[in-house]
């Protein structure tokens, strides 16, 4: 049977009590309504390419890949000179344009518990501040989504990739039920100093947060996208050097930092990742000791009990090759498949590297990809945490110990 919907002109009045009671029927559907109506806003922004207005500063292009990488479209990826560009980072500040992400702006009584209950990073007890990475998992411990959480006041900036905003947004409005919080887009745009330290006040951020991470002294700062010209000439008389994003590229290949998109894939699990698991003086992105969450379960047993199979890592490649192999392209020891590729740039030290989900078994392997040869830079892969506890609990049981 097909139900016809009614005209505006036909359509009964519906009764006061539908509206006025509360978890009726009439509020699922307006608040279902409300929340698709609000997705739909956003994909129809999505529609239009971002550009950034600094790509009309002198010398700017962008990455003319093909097909685009995810995180690279929308700004400079060199201003003229790449790889002199990577220069900036170590006599001076560099300054790189990563307004391409977008940001998410959680606030309400309930944020902290509604936001702590979702992802992998102990947010209930954040104090304003506070940053840290973040991840969504799937039920099996997969990650969905990366973000960098950040609070300011009562309210939680969450910044991540353009590719991950819209299905994430979407994942929080879908889990607010009955939380007091709000879930909206803050219309901020991120910028990245590295290097030396420099005064970033008068650009009039929202908010700056000092990252952890293994490359170069590095400052995000959020500022208003009206303001973004505006606020770059000012870090530009404080004595920042504008960047592309090339630069940025190679430092965070080094730091063997992933960009979702390209460098995870659909079976990617946060051990595979060792900066992101929550050690003694990192908060990384995964806390070990926090409350249930999507995926804790996977996270729990492979900390106690086993590895992850797969680690990723920096690759050096082989610069006389032809051409440069594409992100996704299979690694290889002999006949079997090893690993993906991830992230590829040229280093102005290192020449061409690149990062890979590489199997454990197969570190230790002569690798290529194609006819790109390809080794591990072995300061890249992780100082083994020791023996596991709950592994050593079990070979006590089994009497092995």
């Amino acid at each position: 049977m097909t139900i016809m919907p009614l005209s505006g002109a036909s359509r009964p009045p519906l009764p006061q009590s539908w509206m006025d009671t509360p978890g009726s029927f009439w509020r699922t559907i307006m608040g279902v309504a409300k929340e698709h109506s609000e997705v739909a806003k956003d994909t129809d922004l999505d529609s239009k390419r971002y550009l950034s207005p600094l790509l009309a500063r002198d010398g700017a292009a962008e990455a003319q890949d093909n097909p685009a990488q995810p995180g690279r479209s929308g700004v400079a990826w060199h201003y003229g000179a790449p790889l002199v560009e990577q220069r900036n980072l170590e006599s001076g500040t560099a300054l790189i344009d990563r307004s391409n992400r977008r940001v998410i702006r959680v606030d309400g009584p309930d944020a902290p518990e509604f936001l702590n209950n979702l992802f992998s990073q102990k947010l209930d007890t954040a104090a304003d501040g506070f940053t840290a990475a973040a991840l969504d998992l799937d039920a099996q411990g997969r990650i969905l989504h990366t973000m960098t959480v950040t609070r300011v006041g009562t309210v939680f900036y969450l910044d991540t990739s353009a590719e991950e905003f819209l299905t994430l947004i979407s994942y929080l409005r879908r889990m607010i039920f009955w939380s007091e919080v709000t879930v909206e887009e803050a219309d901020l745009a991120i910028l990245t100093l590295a290097g030396a330290p420099i005064d970033a006040s008068a650009a009039g951020p929202t908010f700056q947060r000092r990252v952890d991470w293994a490359g170069p002294a590095r400052v995000d700062l959020a500022v208003p996208r009206t303001g973004l010209d505006a606020a770059v000439d000012k870090l530009i008389q404080a004595g920042a050097r504008l960047t592309g994003l090339m630069a940025y590229t190679a430092e965070r290949v080094k730091a063997v930092e992933p960009e979702a998109g390209v460098d995870l894939d659909s079976k990617t699990i946060p051990h595979e990742i060792p900066r992101w698991i929550g050690r003694e003086g990192s908060p990384g992105a995964v806390h070990l000791n926090k409350g249930c969450y999507r995926g804790q379960e996977t996270v729990a047993r492979v900390d106690n009990l086993g590895r992850s199979p797969r680690l990723l890592v920096m690759l050096h490649l082989d610069g006389s090759a032809p051409s440069m192999p594409a992100p996704g392209a299979e690694i290889t020891a002999g006949a079997r498949t090893v690993g993906r590729l991830g992230t590829v740039v040229d280093d102005c030290d290192l020449g061409p590297i690149a990062l890979a989900l590489i199997k454990r078994s197969a570190l230790d392997s002569a690798l290529g990809i194609n006819d790109v040869s390809v080794s591990v830079d072995r300061d890249s892969l992780p100082v083994e945490e020791g023996k596991q506890r709950g592994r050593m609990a079990v070979n006590r049981l089994r009497g092995r110990e």
